[in-house]
């Protein structure tokens, strides 16, 4: 009777119905007998079918509204897990930034450091070869202070 209204997933609530519906249309069955001669029998089927099927329609509606209801939950969750997600990665975004940031100054005073030594090596090198030219005129001189005392040492003998 109700197979024209029956949805996958709405028929367990019309099992029930036409349960309990068989047993008023006994009723009426028996009722309508006795006036089926004006057809008054076959209206008050006719407006209890249209009952029946009104409140088919009734809970199928309830149950989409259900559904919607349950589908804009689900929407607003995911939307909430999205915008924190979402404010996750702009963290790790600034973090990532701010990282880069630091490896850049990190390398900045390296180069720094780099260029000082650069500067210093260069000092050490200026300094090694007054030094060298200190030493070769101090040798120089020494060689000529030995002369000057072998000098005076073979003129003295």
């Amino acid at each position: 009777m109700f197979d024209k209204f029956k949805e996958e997933k709405g028929g367990e609530m019309t099992e029930e119905r036409i349960e309990e519906n068989v047993n008023e249309e006994e009723s009426v069955e028996t009722s309508t007998n006795n006036e089926s001669t004006i057809g008054i029998g076959e209206l008050m089927g006719k407006r209890a079918k249209l009952e029946e099927a009104i409140d088919y329609v009734g809970l199928m509606i309830k149950n989409l509204k259900d559904k919607r209801t349950m589908l804009e939950k689900d929407i607003e969750e995911e939307s909430v897990d999205i915008k924190n997600l979402k404010e996750k990665l702009e963290k790790v975004s600034e973090y990532i930034d701010e990282e880069n940031r630091g490896i850049q100054e990190l390398a900045d005073k390296r180069m720094k450091v780099e260029n000082e030594a650069d500067e210093v090596a260069t000092i050490i090198n200026n300094l090694r070869d007054k030094l060298s030219g200190i030493d070769t005129i101090v040798g120089e001189e020494g060689n000529k202070v030995r002369q000057i005392k072998e000098s005076r040492d073979s003129v003295e003998n």
